[in-house]
């Protein structure tokens, strides 16, 4: 604000000290503003000498004289920032300020500053609300995004319906771009973490079994563990950090772009063209990155028993092929479709809710890995509670 006060010619250099003269006549008090209020040349008045002002003050009206005012800027509006608050805080009725005779720039940046004062104010004296209170709207609000996760899995499921009857939207080439983006781009990564899953538990059991004696158990242990648990989530772990997070910044960029409301425009259904794709995709590649992460992590395991235990070969996959049967593939399969569904829907679901700004991109593929992870681990713990129960 600088350079608001407009200066006479000749006088850039010649800064005048700012002056204030208390004046009181019979029904008023006048105070002369005079000289230059700049804040890096002259400094800033403190509270103290505007609460002694104010209290010499012996009237109920101040008139401010600005007749004689030089240059100012922000330390002008500060010191009538002050000098208005303790005006009108003089008891009992306060000090009228009459503040006619400035200019009219700085009016109204005071009148600004007061009004973003009493906001802030108001926003301090806003009522603290209760825990009960705090409580209901976080249940409302959990509540509310169920009706919509809700929603969306009715109608994907039957959008699916209407794709088998050949009714939907969806078109082929968004179908076989997903699955390739889903399956074959993944198995590079896949095979790595799963056999080093493999070989990582293949090296603690034969630690731990070898004092037994019980060094061919290490197949049994590898087996049942990457077929039934380790397989399948570590598989949709890495496809959750790789594709969920993907469809979420993809829709969220889609959405920032005003893409998706352009689709709604034409007619053409956003769970049809965006989601069932990438739900069907992730859907039926993920089983079969599962069979293909079972057999590196089993290869894993076999080396490192191998290279640590003082067993054969042959005696490894003999151990290996009674310890694992049809039914743990089958626990395995239907834990990968189940993975599958979920990092789909929780990344289409985050990113159609994403906001439209560049930022929202980034937040919705974060939320989308971190939702897909915890989901994938809390489903997995439902299914073995249910295979419990069921002795399998």
């Amino acid at each position: 604000m600088k350079g608001l006060g407009k200066p006479p010619l000749g006088s850039r250099d010649a800064v005048s000290a700012p002056q204030l003269h208390l004046v009181h006549h019979d029904l008023e008090a006048e105070l002369q503003v005079t000289g230059d209020w700049i804040a890096c040349e002259t400094g800033v008045r403190s509270a103290v000498e505007v609460r002694r002002l104010v209290s010499d003050v012996a009237a109920a009206r101040l008139r401010i004289d600005a007749a004689r005012l030089g240059k100012w800027d922000s330390a002008l509006i500060v010191f009538l920032k002050m000098l208005r608050d303790e005006a009108r805080s003089v008891q009992p009725l306060g000090i009228r300020v009459d503040e006619s005779d400035l200019p009219r720039t700085a009016r109204r940046l005071l009148d600004l500053a007061t009004a973003v004062g009493q906001s802030q104010v108001a926003a301090l004296e806003m009522p603290r609300i209760s825990v009960v209170a705090r409580v209901g709207a976080a249940s409302l609000r959990v509540g509310t995004e169920l009706s919509r996760i809700t929603i969306l899995i009715g109608q994907t499921a039957l959008s699916s319906l209407a794709a088998l009857a050949r009714r939907a939207s969806t078109r082929s080439v968004d179908l076989l771009q997903q699955a390739r983006e889903a399956g074959a781009s993944a198995l590079v990564i896949v095979a790595i973490v799963n056999s080093l899953v493999g070989a990582v538990m293949a090296f603690v059991g034969a630690v731990e079994l070898r004092r037994f004696g019980a060094g061919i158990y290490v197949a049994d242990l590898v087996g049942i563990g990457l077929v039934r648990e380790m397989a399948p989530i570590m598989t949709a772990i890495v496809m959750a950090g790789r594709t969920g997070g993907a469809y979420a910044a993809h829709l969220a960029a889609m959405e920032g772009n005003e893409e998706t409301d352009a689709l709604k425009a034409f007619g053409i259904p956003i769970i049809d063209f965006l989601v069932l794709p990438r739900v069907a995709a992730l859907v039926t590649m993920l089983p079969l990155l599962y069979l293909y992460a079972c057999a590196f992590g089993l290869l894993g395991g076999y080396l490192v028993s191998l290279a640590t235990l003082d067993i054969t070969g042959t005696a490894f996959l003999q151990e290996l092929r009674g310890a694992v049967g049809a039914k743990q593939f089958a626990i395995g399969l239907s834990k990968s479709i189940s993975f599958g569904a979920l990092i789909a829907l929780a990344g289409c679901y985050i990113g159609m809710r994403a906001g439209r700004s560049a930022a929202a991109v980034g937040h919705a593929a974060t939320s989308a890995v971190v939702a897909g992870i915890v989901g994938v681990i809390a489903l997995d713990a439902l299914f073995a509670v249910c295979t419990n129960a069921l002795g399998i």
